[in-house]
């Protein structure tokens, strides 16, 4: 229960900050995660490449999608139910709004989460042993679980910690980016 209580409260905190900036200033942090990304040589090297179209208090990622999706086969998340399932995105006509107010995919193929050359995953936090602070609903951690490519954590550098709280179930990330630094993460025993 204390990591659970622990996890809550830094989620608070978390949001708490995101509110101090302007979405200018998230807006220009996003433009510097999104070079570092294309500037990585996972990126560069991936041709299934699986990501999100973020919220509004995330790392944004369209500029992304819009700039690489005619390149790379890039593969946007949909809930369906406790799960998440990836469809090739298509284009701006491609997706909805889905669940949680994110744009989903309407079609495409589907991929087996075995078959990507590399994944890109949101979250809350990260830490430099790899960990990754989600929303709490477990839906990348089991997705996750089924991934054997590279994992990329993207965040603004102020979600960039030394350390977060972990479970057993958590996956860590091999890398984290920020609009400062592209980090490879350290294993703690």
């Amino acid at each position: 229960m204390e990591t659970y209580e622990a996890k809550r409260a830094l989620r608070k905190d978390m949001a708490s900050l995101k509110r101090s900036f302007s979405k200018t200033i998230l807006s220009g942090l996003s433009d510097k995660i999104i070079a570092r990304i294309e500037e990585c040589d996972l990126f560069r090297q991936a041709e299934r490449v699986a990501l999100y179209h973020a919220l509004p208090d995330e790392a944004g990622t369209a500029r992304l999608i819009e700039r690489w999706y005619r390149e790379k086969a890039l593969y946007l998340p949909v809930v369906t139910g406790d799960d998440l399932r990836f469809l090739r995105y298509e284009g701006e006509r491609s997706v909805s709004e889905g669940a949680y107010h994110i744009l989903e995919p309407i079609c495409g193929e589907e991929v087996d989460m075995r078959e990507i050359d590399l994944i890109i995953v949101p979250g809350v936090a990260f830490d430099r042993q790899g960990n990754r602070l989600g929303r709490g609903k477990g839906y990348y951690d089991r997705t996750l679980s089924q991934v054997t490519a590279p994992k990329i954590g993207i965040c603004f550098h102020f979600q960039f910690l030394d350390e977060i709280p972990a479970e057993p179930f958590d996956i860590r990330m091999d890398r984290i980016i920020t609009d400062k630094e592209e980090f490879a993460a350290t294993t703690v025993k």
